[in-house]
């Protein structure tokens, strides 16, 4: 799989939504420039993955077509490409046109948001082009997701359609090594469903594929804590660290700088395995106190 997945590691995937109306930062980076700058930076920061995205999911949120979803998303992966950048690209997209596209631009990843269902012909698109995928649960679409979303077992409920989602991508040909799982945090689930699967995802974990945990900034996080969008770090960190030590080991943010720092103490911490870096040996100043 395109840059490894280490057992004692982590990846983050920074975001970049090429789009006018996302619920956190639509609108900051249309211009194909100000994405490309944007996809650079959170990779400085340690993003292994630039999530690249041309239509807005968020709740409530209209499909948009497929001649204008190229238009946002294609200069930005070709912008990337030509600056060199080492980060695996992302197309975040459910459209066969747009994935098609995207991957012979350069991405090496489809991060589809309704696990092969809006268009079940990429999966045989992702099997030939021999590219990695994330499948993630959602419940209904997102115009409506967020009306009244029930469930008897969250977490049970998921895992048995991230299991199926798995199942009928191997059986389309995707090597099952290349796929990651996404339990959709905020995608059809109330504030406790998203706690609900945060505090139990190993037992997503126990499917065996990558677990990618997309909760940065939230709304449920601002209900929690009263924030706006723009002050959800912390919040955000603390799922992340959560949800890592139960096993996810892939995260979906829009602050990589951050939640790269917390990742690597929180690794070091609780993985013995994780490898520290060397000790310095710039002398400590001496206190002039006598």
């Amino acid at each position: 799989m395109s840059g490894g997945w280490p057992g004692a590691g982590f990846r983050v995937m920074g975001v970049v939504n090429v789009t006018p109306d996302s619920f956190s930062d639509g609108g900051r980076y249309l211009d194909p420039a100000a994405a490309i700058a944007r996809g650079l930076e959170l990779e400085s920061e340690g993003a292994a993955i630039l999530d690249i995205g041309g239509e807005s999911t968020r709740p409530g949120a209209l499909p948009v077509p497929v001649e204008e979803e190229l238009r946002r998303v294609l200069p930005v992966i070709s912008g990337l490409v030509s600056a060199g950048t080492g980060a695996q690209i992302s197309i975040d997209t459910s459209k066969l046109a747009v994935a098609s596209a995207a991957l012979a631009a350069g991405a090496t990843l489809v991060n589809d948001v309704t696990a092969l269902r809006g268009d079940p012909s990429i999966a045989g698109l992702i099997a030939a082009s021999e590219a990695d995928c994330c499948l993630m649960h959602m419940l209904g679409e997102p115009r409506t997701m967020q009306q009244g979303p029930r469930y008897r077992d969250v977490v049970s409920e998921v895992k048995a359609f991230l299991e199926e989602r798995l199942s009928f991508a191997v059986s389309e040909g995707i090597a099952e090594e290349r796929i990651m799982l996404d339990p959709g945090i905020g995608f059809g689930k109330t504030i406790r469903h998203n706690l609900e699967l945060v505090a139990r995802v190993e037992e997503l974990v126990s499917l065996g594929r990558p677990v990618v945990i997309g909760s940065s900034r939230k709304s449920f996080l601002g209900r929690i804590t009263g924030r706006g969008v723009d002050d959800r770090v912390p919040a955000t960190i603390a799922t992340v660290v959560l949800a890592y030590e139960r096993g996810a080991r892939v995260f979906r943010v829009h602050d990589a700088g951050p939640v790269a720092d917390a990742l690597r103490v929180t690794a070091a911490t609780v993985n013995p395995a994780c490898p520290l870096p060397p000790p310095t040996t710039k002398p400590t100043r001496r206190s002039s106190r006598t």
